[in-house]
């Protein structure tokens, strides 16, 4: 299927009101179980969402890349290309650009595939059987975050988000939602990229996952190895040793503390572009 046939739930009988579908953004939804794609896209549609659908890995990709949808709700399992390879593919072509967030479907009970999904990229996920009304509630959950992102050109240390942050070799620009490591961009997720501003933002506290949940991802339940894997990658892409952490410490039983500068102390290390503490 080309991407050109990729239907449109706005296009068809009954949907002549659906001119202001599209106001809260647009979706593309690549599962190919049509009951689920048709539930989920008219649930989508009355909360405002215009929605386009793709029935098939290769599909779904072709689509993400060519459309750019605000957001993407991808089935684990697909045909010709499983929504792993999908996710993978799409975020290693982004490059630096805007990422489209995502959320995966995986079944319930397979956790390995749930946190494969978080691993290479996967902003959230939700469990089959699910309620349609959860999976709109995470989609603007996503979307909010990711519209917090602002023009290139908007100003720094602005009310969109505060000034730029210096530590270890590290610059996060929260107006541009871009972060780079000794001068090299890297490429983080909506929600890495999240969890990296809220640990520099509270430089040794100690933050357990609940917290964490409920601060970055403004949920207040949910399933914690979320938060684990989310550390566990964004420890990938900031430690010189991912295995041993030196910024981003373990505290067990207890959850994680950001240590800017262990060997000369968080109260000289910690400190905006501007170079305040």
């Amino acid at each position: 299927m080309a991407v050109s046939d990729v239907e449109s739930t706005n296009e068809g009988p009954g949907t002549a009101g659906t001119a202001r579908a599209g106001a809260q953004g647009s979706v593309l939804v690549v599962d190919d179980d049509p009951t689920v794609s048709e539930v989920v896209a008219g649930y989508l549609e009355r909360a405002g969402f215009a929605v386009r659908l793709a029935a098939d890995g290769p599909t779904g990709l072709r689509a993400a890349e060519e459309l750019r949808p605000d957001l993407m709700v991808l089935d684990l399992m697909l045909p010709g290309m499983d929504g792993l390879e999908v996710c993978r593919r799409l975020r290693a072509g982004e490059d630096g650009g805007r990422p489209v967030p995502v959320i995966m479907l995986t079944a319930r009970g397979d956790e390995d595939d749930r946190i494969l999904g978080l691993e290479v990229g996967a902003d959230d996920y939700v469990t089959k059987p699910f309620s349609p009304r959860e999976l709109v509630l995470r989609v603007r959950s996503v979307l909010r975050r990711a519209q917090a992102a602002a023009p290139a050109g908007t100003p720094q240390g602005g009310p969109e988000g505060g000034p730029r942050l210096a530590v270890a070799g590290l610059v996060l620009d929260p107006a541009a939602r871009r972060v780079h490591k000794e001068g090299r961009e890297l490429a983080l997720t909506l929600r890495e990229f999240d969890l990296l501003a809220y640990f520099l933002r509270h430089p040794g506290q100690v933050c357990d996952r609940e917290r964490l949940m409920r601060e970055v991802w403004g949920w207040d339940f949910g399933d914690l190895s979320t938060v684990t894997v989310h550390v566990r990658r964004l420890r990938g892409k900031i430690e010189d040793d991912p295995g041993n952490p030196q910024l981003i410490r373990t505290v067990w039983g207890a959850g994680y503390r950001f240590e800017p500068a262990p060997d000369t102390g968080a109260e000289h290390a910690f400190r905006t572009e501007d170079g305040h503490a």
